[in-house]
Parts: structure tokens; C-alpha cells; sequence
């Protein structure tokens, strides 16, 4: 599984990439997990509001940062 993580680093998106590594862990989730913070990467999956959180291809949510429990749903 390979999770992107998108946003310039505020703290939004250091919360949501914190979120989505605890999930991972508590789901016992082996998942490539990337930080993008290019805005032109960010823009090939037409994300233009940040965090966004990206599972295999799928934009799961852009524009606010995701609980643990809504990342735990999409991991399942």
C-alpha cells in the first residue's frame, strides 16, 4: 500500500501525516508512506487544498486534516 501525504508543512498536514503513521501502526498496516509537499506533484491528482491524503492512487481527503478513525476506514 503506498499512502502521500500532501501539504507544505504546516501544521495540518504534520498532524495529518502523524495521524495517518499512527493508523498505520495500530491497523498493523505495512504501508509506504510519503510526504509531498510539491505543489506541482500535489496538482497531478488535483489536490489544490491541503492536507490531502492520497491511498494507491485515490484521494481519500483534501482540504482538512482526516481523523484516525476515518484513516483506519480507508485502510480496511
Amino acid at each position: 500500500m503506498k499512502i502521500l501525504v500532501m501539504g507544505p508543512g504546516c501544521p495540518k498536514c504534520e498532524q495529518t501525516e502523524k495521524t495517518v503513521r499512527d493508523a498505520c501502526a495500530e491497523a498493523g498496516v505495512a504501508a509506504d508512506i510519503e510526504k509531498v509537499k510539491d505543489f506541482q506533484e500535489m496538482a497531478k491528482y488535483g489536490i489544490f487544498a491541503t492536507p490531502a491524503v492520497v491511498i494507491d492512487g485515490e484521494v481519500k481527503v483534501a482540504g482538512k486534516a482526516p481523523s484516525k478513525k476515518d484513516v483506519l476506514g480507508w485502510l480496511s
